[in-house]
């Protein structure tokens, strides 16, 4: 009897073990390395570009984004905090967010999630004597996005540069379309596919954020 308990303990430990790595397996990226794939992806990962740089709020492009390609359910997405040491505001952004030398910055490292699927990673220099008291509570205590946390602001966005980090097709393929490999595989598709550098604006013309904004492969994962 005791043999036969221990039997099926390791068969579900087995089945747990398996069923974990169907999980990690559907959140990865698979794509078909064929021609129609790869346009297909840059395709797709234009049509994001262009959503986040229309919107203000990057948080919102992503729900929208995760329910539109059934990527979770419920669609929400939380700020998952990267604790660690802090990163200083790169000098040249101080100018930028009009500030000198003696205004606090507060650092915010934080990875945006959509159910299991991590779609960025952000690194958040925010001016805390520009915001309310309760916007730092929620920054300091919980898992709110900060696009959320500061809606309250009537906040804009100010684009610096937005920059695709990874392009499927290699430059030049429309003149050398015989030269596109056929089907090869699965597409190697890599970890960080754009990035996104901004300053959000409050109502009144004011900096009080800026941000380095990195879109995962997990775009992709559906």
């Amino acid at each position: 009897m005791r043999h036969s308990r221990q039997v099926r303990l390791l068969a579900a430990l087995s089945l747990i073990g398996c069923s974990a790595a169907v999980a990690r397996d559907a959140a990865a990226p698979i794509w078909p390395d064929t021609p129609l794939a790869r346009t297909q992806a840059l395709a797709l990962l234009q049509t994001l570009n262009a959503d986040l740089l229309s919107h203000d709020s990057a948080t919102l492009t992503l729900e929208r984004w995760c329910g539109a390609h059934h990527m979770a359910a419920p669609v929400r997405v939380v700020a998952q905090r990267v604790r660690g040491d802090d990163k200083p505001l790169p000098p040249e952004w101080r100018a930028q967010l009009a500030i000198d030398a003696n205004e606090p910055v507060k650092y915010r490292r934080v990875q945006l999630k959509c159910g299991d699927h991590v779609l960025s990673e952000a690194d958040n220099w925010y001016l805390p004597n520009r915001l309310t008291a309760e916007m730092n509570r929620q920054l300091d205590s919980s898992d709110v996005p900060f696009g959320k946390v500061v809606q309250p602001l009537h906040f804009r966005r100010k684009t610096l540069s937005a920059d695709l980090l990874w392009s499927p097709l290699p430059a030049g393929w429309e003149l050398q379309r015989a030269q596109v490999r056929p089907a090869s595989g699965t597409l190697a598709i890599p970890h960080f596919l754009l990035q996104h550098r901004a300053l959000l604006l409050a109502g009144d013309g004011r900096p009080f954020s800026a941000l380095v904004e990195t879109y995962t492969d997990q775009v992709l994962a559906f």
